[in-house]
Order: C-alpha cells, then structure tokens, then sequence
C-alpha cells in the first residue's frame, strides 16, 4: 500500500486584515499601562493603514523598512518614529506566536534599527508674565470658566499631567503636614508620589467644586454650554482644547498641556527651588529627565552670544573710516617701520569695547612686540644727522657684509 507524503507544514508570510486585528488584540492585552495601550493601539492603527493601502508581497522586513522610510519622509521626531517601530516589532512577534506569521520573518522585523536622535529638542517655557496673563484670561464668572481656571491652576501649580489631572478625585486630595497635597497619585509608569498644592491653587480648586457641588468622584466634569454640569469625567482632549483655548486668548500660539508641566518645573526652579525637590514634584525616576524639563545645559535666556556685539562695532567704524583714510594717505610718508604707536589697525580703538578682559593681555602683548622690533633695528630710532647713526650703521653693514649678506 502505498504511503501518503506527509504535508509540508508551510508557513504564513502575508498578513491580511482579520490576522492584523488578531494581532493587536493580542498586543493591547499584553499592556497593562492605560497609557502604552492607547499610544500602541494608534501606532498600529497608523502602520495597518499604511499597510493595506496598496498591496503589499509578504509582511517582513523590507516592508518595515519602507514604512520607516514613509515615517522619516513625514518629517517626524526621532523618538516617535522608534515608537511606532516599536509597535510594529510587537505586532509581529505577536503573529509568530500565534502562528499567523514565520519566525524567521518575525526575527527579521526585529532587527529593523530605528532612527538616531542628534543633539536634543527643546522644549516650551513660559514666563511668570505669560503664565500669569494665561490664568487671567481664563478667569471667570461662568461654570466652565471657574472649571477651566481650576484646571489650569493645577497645571501650574502642580505640573500634573493630562492624564493625572483627568483621573484626580476629591479623595486624593488631603492635609499632609499642616498643608494640602495630592496624596498617593499613581503616575505614568505604576509609580507612586505626593504632590503638594499651593494656596492659590487650592482656592482655584474649591470655588469650582463649590460651585458645582462635587463632594466624591472625579474632580473635573463636563459643563454643558448653559452652564449644567453633568457625566462623571472628562476625557483627556477637553485638557488640550481648554489649554489652547485660553493660550490663544493670551496671544500664544503652539502651547500643549505638556509645556505647563516644564512651566512649572521652571519656575519652581528660578524661584530657588531644589532640583531634589523638583525631582519629586514632578515624579521623575532620573534627576537626567528633570534636568531637560529645566533646560540647565544650555541657558537660552542668557545666552553667551550675546556679550558681544558688532553692530555697534560697525556702525562706530564705518563712520570714522573715510576720516582715517585721509589721515593714514597724509601720514603714510611719516610712518616709520619701527614705532608701536601705529603698530595698531585703524578700528584697534573700537574692537577694545568687545572684549574688555582681553585689553591688558593685549596692550602687554602689544608693547612687547614693538620692543622686539626696537632692539631689532637700533639705527632706525636714531636721526641722520646724529654722529652715533654713522658709527652704528658702519659697524651694521661691517657685520651684514662678516655673514656674506
């Protein structure tokens, strides 16, 4: 009898759409962190889409090298580029191990290197003026008005971020030595911290809640536009919209809930405060993080190009140059080889005002070199009618002619 061949166990290299759903499902599980689930969920969003836009041979690792190329041609950051690349990795060791996709092509899309990042971004401050201007704009009468102001009293008197200041409840907050603080905030990451309130943020806080009559639950409602507060939370895009809005009405342009959070850190920071401290306000891991929130490496409000400045320089110069043009062709027949006081160039004067440090090194340096050439040729500091000038000149051409020049 004969034998049956045995059938090849063949493995799949091209991903349809149910197979790609699969696969997320399986990775958004994996995640435990609200946060990494929805940042995951729309970068695989984004690469399904790009995916199944036109037809595509086999899901493997040229594929994702021309969806980083896509990436890289949208002019993206470098860290969200490698996010979403990191996204694509899970997707597919999450298809090979559910058997949807080879091993061999999962461990290619693993090797896929992401983008470098040269130098590092800066962030967005704002001043205590701005800061200050940006709270009176969005102060008040009006129910959503003294909940927008709370909110933002929070953002910078806190620095909490959108996610912490959506998920706060009246419980969370309490009296820690004698002062109001946000006791035990799980923050980005499963990590646990205190976060003190200021007064003013405190009264912020209370006229709204009053205001509303919220006693338990979420702190921050929804209002509807006849002033009726209802639901029981608000969704992270009211914090972007509301910090736009009243940036905006500031006359600020650009500004993401984030860059109150660095706000706060500054001014913390230029009002004495200890980067210990900031640290954990803040809730940071690494003192490196806290530092890039304040932007002690490189100082942009005082910067070091600007302790020169060579308008002034060439504004001074250019209106004495025609002047000394005409003394310098006047004189140019009296200027002898040897004499330090026109050693100088004719704009020496206004280039001391640059550097005033340097100018004792340079007046040193200076009478130095014009000794030099003084004690190089004695007999051009002697007139021709002086009998000293005869001998000094003999025995000058006498010691030329002894070395045969």
């Amino acid at each position: 009898m004969r034998k049956r061949k045995a059938k090849l166990n063949y493995r799949r290299i091209v991903l349809r759409l149910p197979d790609l759903d699969h696969s997320k499902m399986a990775v958004l599980k994996s995640l435990t962190s609200p946060g990494s689930r929805r940042v995951y969920q729309f970068a695989i969003n984004q690469f399904i889409t790009w995916y199944c836009s036109e037809p595509r041979l086999a899901f493997n690792r040229i594929v994702v090298v021309r969806y980083r190329m896509y990436l890289e041609s949208r002019r993206l950051a470098a860290n969200t580029i490698n996010q979403q690349l990191a996204a694509v990795r899970r997707l597919a060791h999450e298809a090979a191990d559910a058997g949807l996709l080879s091993p061999d092509l999962a461990a290619g899309i693993s090797r896929v290197k992401g983008v470098k990042q040269l130098g590092q971004r800066s962030g967005n401050w704002l001043s205590l003026e701005q800061s200050s201007q940006v709270l009176s704009r969005a102060r008040g009468d009006l129910m959503r008005e003294k909940r927008d102001y709370a909110m933002l009293a929070l953002l910078f008197g806190c620095g909490l971020r959108r996610s912490e200041l959506v998920g706060l409840e009246m419980s969370d907050v309490q009296q820690r030595q004698e002062h109001w603080a946000i006791v035990d905030l799980i923050d980005k990451g499963g990590h646990i911290r205190t976060v003190p309130i200021p007064e003013w943020t405190k009264r912020a806080l209370d006229e709204w809640t009053v205001a509303a009559g919220i006693r338990d639950g979420k702190i921050f409602r929804r209002v509807s536009r006849t002033g009726k507060v209802w639901g029981r939370a608000i969704s992270q895009n009211v914090v972007w919209y509301v910090v736009k809005g009243c940036c905006e009405k500031a006359g600020l342009e650009r500004i993401a809930p984030h860059d109150l959070r660095r706000t706060c850190a500054k001014l913390c920071h230029s009002s004495g405060g200890e980067i210990e401290q900031i640290q954990f306000l803040l809730g940071h891991a690494s003192v490196q993080t806290t530092e890039r929130y304040l932007g002690c490496k490189q100082n942009l409000g005082h910067p070091v190009n600007d302790r020169f400045n060579l308008a002034i320089v060439a504004a001074a110069s250019g209106d004495q140059q025609q002047s000394e043009s005409m003394q310098a062709t006047g004189a140019g027949d009296t200027i002898r080889r040897g004499e330090c006081d026109h050693a100088q160039p004719a704009n020496a004067l206004s280039s001391r005002h640059l550097f005033e440090d340097a100018r004792p090194a340079l007046v040193t340096e200076s009478e130095d070199h014009c000794a030099s050439g003084i004690r190089s040729r004695p007999a051009s500091r002697v007139g021709s009618d002086d009998p000293r000038s005869e001998a000094d000149g003999s025995a000058y051409q006498g010691a030329r002619r002894a070395v045969g020049t």
